[in-house]
């Protein structure tokens, strides 16, 4: 049996910092954590890492003189080499708690603009809450409201417009202000209730990565075109063509007719939020978090549906290590999170032995990043299959998949307990029972949603009535064989799972609730699972894993199908062979059962941080440059992946 601890970090060096407080990501001065403060280290992050501003240009809490008073700007940024004085100050950022309002008297984008004011060569200023963000550009004594400020080494005009080597990576929490930033505006602005808000900012996501993958970028508004009816229409004519060719390339998320049904005035403010970010080349867990907070206001269902935190979809991925050549599936997607997290393990790898091939690893040439590129598309195309019975969530688990490098086209709307031969063509073609190497999934719960058509159940032997032999402590299938009149969902799966798998290789890692192994009455289910499968591991899951939204005891169970003859030699034989079963315990999962993250503490309670050294792309003088930086973060109270990391070396040695 292997029990994995709490997570210990990669890194050797820490910093102990006390309890409420956090260590500054400009200057590693501890500060108060506030929501404010998190705004603000979440700003200062994207500015070193989205902007590519060096720390050693950024002030914290810049003492500002304003006549016969001073007050602290949050943030200053100075010209390279330049002193720190007032007059040399060259932008200004606020940074404000969610809850103050643009339009506060001494807090709201006045206050900004009083501050770039008293500093007589401050050329830019942004004003944020998290959710709001305001940017003006000071020229001739005006204040001109702009989409964002310059990157490092790019002038306004590039701001303004920006090219495809513009375009920069969204790193943090970043992405998710912006996603929930543009929800919001669309809900206030155009009278949409927030799911039909949601759907409308979702098309724009597909057109912000059509226009991405395009040699020259459309997907722009500048300032001008914002201040004013015809600019308004200018963006919206520009982006109407780029979502008429999405339509076209996605005919299954969008009917041909279908449009942007967002006010021209809107639809301008919300392409100048999008334009600067790189969505396709953005972390995926950055994207993946935003894509979630996002959708999991809109979309949750009473279907038993609830996303799978992203840490276990990792262990559970982990722990199978598919391949570019393994054919991964996941019955039940939802969302699509796991198959999400399958793909890019596998994009990973391809992309590391295409890198071998390159000239310059960090520089791909055009021709390398499109050979990439279509590898990527063949193997996404090829590879990974999807089903879920809930036609929205599939089309959002296709946003999914195109924002993280594709996969849609497996996606497919359709009941997976249902009879093959009554799918879709398209879907029984990429998804042949008997054929796939990895099965991932978290399959619906509860007797509230149970299976009762008589045609899906006669196709599963645990639909069928089942008797215990206590004399020879055996469950066996009840002769003649009678159908139970009804089986909630997840029975089901376990057994549409297996027979999905290649005989003899295919694996499963399946969230299961913990009475399918533990309860007397359901003795049959483990008889069956037995039967047909060998156990590799049982993971534990904590109680606090699915909360806030759910409290259902839970545990990851991990399967290989046995083969035909194997499993007709035990039952000839009368007994199963011995094996040993890897079980941990998933006590630490990084957040408590109202939501919050938890860190790792010494024994004093402190949060512990600590620091590691990560390659970044910066630009010095126009040119994008990398260079290794030391970064400070806070290790998260997570044993998942030590847990997948044990089950790995316990599979070497039982080899």
């Amino acid at each position: 049996m292997a029990k994995p601890g709490p997570a210990s970090p990669v890194a050797a060096a820490f910093v102990i910092i006390p309890q409420g407080k956090v260590l500054d990501f400009i200057d590693n001065s501890v500060r108060n954590e506030t929501p404010e403060e998190y705004v603000r280290q979440e700003i200062e992050k994207s500015l070193v890492r989205d902007y590519s501003y060096p720390r050693e240009e950024i002030a914290v809490e810049y003492r500002i003189k304003l006549g016969s008073s001073a007050k602290r700007a949050d943030l200053a940024i100075f010209p390279p080499g330049a002193l720190r004085k007032q007059e040399t100050v060259w932008a200004i950022l606020e940074c404000k708690n969610p809850d103050v309002s643009p339009n506060h008297k001494t807090e709201g984008v006045e206050q900004l603009k009083s501050y770039l004011a008293a500093c007589l060569n401050a050329e830019f200023g942004m004003w944020t809450n998290g959710q709001d963000r305001f940017c003006f550009h000071k020229t001739g004594g005006e204040f001109v409201e702009v989409v964002d400020i310059p990157a490092k080494g790019r002038d306004m005009d590039e701001a303004e417009r920006p090219k495809p080597n513009d375009l920069r990576p969204v790193s943090s929490d970043t992405l998710m202000f912006t996603f929930k930033r543009c929800h919001n505006y669309i809900a206030g602005n155009q009278g949409l209730q927030k799911p039909e808000a949601f759907w409308e900012l979702l098309k724009l996501i597909f057109c912000k990565i059509k226009d991405e993958r395009s040699p020259e970028l459309n997907f722009y508004a500048t300032a001008r075109e914002r201040s004013n009816l015809n600019g308004h229409l200018k963006v919206k004519k520009r982006i109407d063509a780029i979502f008429a060719e999405v339509c076209q390339e996605y005919p299954a998320i969008f009917r041909a007719s279908e449009e942007i049904e967002l006010e021209p005035r809107v639809l301008a403010y919300i392409v100048a939020q999008l334009q600067g970010a790189n969505l396709l080349e953005s972390e995926v867990d950055v994207k993946g978090k935003a894509y979630e907070e996002i959708v999991g206001s809109n979309l949750r269902g009473d279907r038993g549906e609830f996303f799978t935190p992203r840490n276990i979809c990792r262990m559970s991925v982990l722990m199978l290590e598919p391949g570019p050549d393994d054919v991964v599936c996941d019955p039940a997607c939802g969302t699509g999170g796991f198959l999400t997290i399958a793909m890019n393990h596998a994009m990973a790898k391809i992309k590391q032995n295409a890198m071998q091939r390159w000239r310059d690893p960090e520089r791909p040439t055009e021709r390398e990043h499109r050979e990439l590129f279509r590898q990527y598309t063949a193997y996404a195309n090829s590879r990974i299959v999807g089903i879920d019975i809930n036609p929205n969530l599939v089309k959002a688990a296709k946003m999914n998949m195109v924002l993280n490098n594709d996969g849609a086209g497996g996606l497919h709307q359709g009941n997976s307990l249902d009879k093959p031969v009554t799918w879709r063509a398209e879907l029984r073609d990429r998804a042949l029972l008997s054929s796939v190497d990895c099965v991932f999934t978290n399959p619906p719960f509860g007797s509230k949603i149970p299976v009762d058509d008589p045609s899906i159940l006669e196709q599963y032997d645990l639909a069928y009535q089942w008797d215990y032999d206590e004399a020879a402590d055996a469950w066996a299938i009840r002769q003649p064989r009678t159908l139970q009149k009804s089986q909630p969902p997840e029975i089901l799966f376990i057994e549409r799972c297996v027979q999905l798998l290649k005989p003899g290789t295919g694996r499963l890692a399946i969230v299961l609730p913990d009475g399918i192994l533990g309860s007397p009455g359901l003795g049959y289910v483990r008889e069956w699972i037995l039967q047909q499968t060998r156990v590799l591991a049982s993971v534990d899951l904590h109680p606090d894993t699915f909360q806030p939204k759910n409290s259902t005891q839970t545990s990851v169970l991990v399967l290989q199908r046995k083969r035909f003859d194997e499993i007709e030699l035990e039952r000839a034989a009368g007994q199963k062979r011995d094996y040993r079963v890897f079980m941990a315990l998933a006590n630490h999962i990084g957040h408590d059962k109202r939501g919050n993250k938890l860190y790792v503490r010494d024994a004093d309670g402190n949060e512990v941080v600590t620091k590691r050294s990560e390659r970044v792309r910066e630009s010095r003088n126009g040119v994008d440059v990398y260079q290794t930086v030391e970064t400070s973060h806070k290790v998260e109270d997570d044993n998942t992946e030590e847990i997948a990391d044990a089950f790995r070396a316990w599979l070497r040695e039982q080899a």
